[in-house]
């Protein structure tokens, strides 16, 4: 955001660095991660108030390892090395870096050995949370040793420089006051002003839209879920009639979602245009049992039917997506840093000749960010606490090859789990509930008789932003009653399984 200081984040492929945007943003602080080789002329451009190296997966020694562009060493901001992020910087300033005995991976407890501007009080004989292989031996000249553990090097700064370094993850829960060295950083040393605010995004973003359309009109790609609703309520806000749209029914949605989407958006107030899509949708997937690619075909159709839309409305120059940062994060590859998950429909799933140009207002936002501004817009819970779904919609919770028989078992597994988590009123502690149509096939006996069925995968998930979530601890009347229903009720299923995978290892979607 051009009116907000900025804190920017080097990715080096850590699966943390995602948690160091989220606690910088809650203390107020606009942050951005970009990727370890992004051109300097490029991060010139964010004029960022402080700098973090993030950790990563490699040894600075290695062939191909990230390196620093010593350029943003010079800028004479604040500058943090994380883990990887300070044997890079050590090394950079002349330090030496070598491999250590043993890979230390877990809890450790940290001593501090001197006084400095980094470490709080708090933090000396706490619990830290580390993962390397090589650590500094020799820290560059001018450094002062401030933190220690079992022999290690956990901490140094050259408070004249504003050059610090953590051998530990200060972002991760695990580090008793992470959150506190964190805010020292930012706070004290960086002297960040806190102007990240949901009411300084909101002005900021509707005077930009409407410099941005002028006099033109936009169509907005509406799904019905939390970000798309919120990223159409803002436009509506910024440009009002000027918008409008248009919500796909691909024949992916859950069962009686169509209805239900609609009479939510008569009560907002937006111009919406439904268009009923199914069997085309449903005809280009037919054979396809690769995720990508299903991907790929469904936002290839939206467009297309976005296209259509736009030739029956005057001079439309905009598609507005509800995009969020976690797509964008999750759909950027560098060789290393946090290598492509998996292509959304919304970034890395559009063709190449679209007609329309992108709005996404919420591209910088993670999730629970654009619920609070969904709120401020005025949108009620309803609205704003729905449980997030995927834009391809149940195709990707459909492995294997999409076919309307399939779509309508799903939507009837589905339906189940949902009714019995509201019925058990766990909703409130869940990110997301949903069930996933696997493609194979077990023996069951049902009537004393032998069946050869489907099974189906319940997934229950905790989580603040999606970029991480652990499996939910559901009751066993909870889920033996939802077994029980979709065993008896959904024709075609006799196996009901519960995933247990947080994410990471696993992402919370199965495709």
């Amino acid at each position: 955001m051009e009116n907000n200081e900025t804190l920017l984040i080097l990715d080096y492929g850590s699966q943390y660095t995602q948690l160091i945007a989220r606690q910088a943003r809650q203390l107020g602080i606009y942050s951005v991660i970009v990727p370890y080789n992004t051109p300097f002329a490029d991060i010139e451009k964010y004029q960022p108030k402080a700098i973090i190296l993030s950790g990563g997966p490699n040894s600075v020694y290695a062939k191909t390892a990230p390196t620093v562009d010593k350029k943003l060493l010079a800028l004479g901001v604040p500058v943090l090395g994380i883990c990887y992020g300070l044997q890079l910087l050590a090394l950079a300033l002349g330090g030496k870096v070598e491999p250590a005995d043993k890979r230390e991976y877990g809890l450790a407890k940290i001593t501090v050995t001197a006084k400095g501007d980094l470490l709080p009080k708090i933090i000396d004989g706490s619990q830290v949370w580390m993962s390397h292989g090589d650590h500094v031996t020799v820290p560059p000249k001018d450094f002062v040793i401030t933190g220690e553990s079992d022999g290690i090097i956990t901490a140094i700064e050259n408070s004249r420089k504003s050059f610090y370094g953590l051998q530990f993850h200060p972002e991760v829960s695990h580090s008793v006051h992470g959150k506190d060295v964190l805010k020292n950083f930012l706070l004290k040393i960086s002297m960040f002003t806190q102007d990240w605010t949901p009411d300084s995004f909101i002005e900021t973003e509707i005077a930009r839209i409407k410099e941005l359309v002028g006099d033109n009109n936009v169509i907005c790609a509406l799904s019905g879920g939390v970000d798309s609703s919120v990223a159409a309520t803002l436009v509506h806000r910024a440009i009002g009639e000027q918008q409008t749209c248009i919500f796909v029914d691909a024949g992916l949605l859950r069962k009686d979602e169509y209805e239900e989407v609609l009479a939510i958006y008569k009560k907002v107030g937006l111009n919406v245009k439904p268009v009923r899509a199914e069997k085309e949708f449903l005809g280009e997937l037919k054979g396809v049992t690769d995720p990508e690619k299903k991907r790929k075909i469904i936002g290839a159709e939206f467009i297309k039917v976005f296209d259509a839309e736009a030739k029956n409305i005057k001079n439309v120059t905009h598609l507005v997506q509800g995009t969020l940062y976690p797509d964008v994060i999750e759909s950027v590859s560098v060789n290393g840093p946090s290598v492509t998950i998996k292509s959304h429909h919304n970034v890395g799933g559009l063709p190449a000749h679209m007609k329309l140009k992108l709005l996404e207002p919420l591209r910088e936002l993670f999730k629970d960010e654009v619920r609070v501004i969904g709120g401020k817009l005025g949108l009620s819970d309803t609205v704003t606490q729905r449980q997030p779904f995927p834009g391809p919609g149940l195709a990707i919770r459909i492995l294997g090859e999409v076919t309307p028989q399939a779509v309508t078992l799903l939507q009837q597994a589905d339906a189940i789990v949902r009714e019995e988590i509201i019925k058990a009123d766990l909703q409130k502690d869940l990110w997301q509930y949903f069930a996933v149509l696997l493609p194979i096939k077990s023996v069951g006996v049902m009537g004393d008789s032998r069946t050869y069925e489907q099974a189906v995968a319940v997934r229950a998930v905790q989580s603040t932003d999606g970029m991480t979530a652990n499996w939910a601890e559901i009751p066993h009347a909870t889920l033996g009653a939802i077994s029980t229903r979709i065993i008896n009720e959904v024709k075609g299923v006799n196996r009901v399984v519960y995933d247990i995978t947080s994410k990471p290892p696993g992402t919370i979607e199965w495709e």
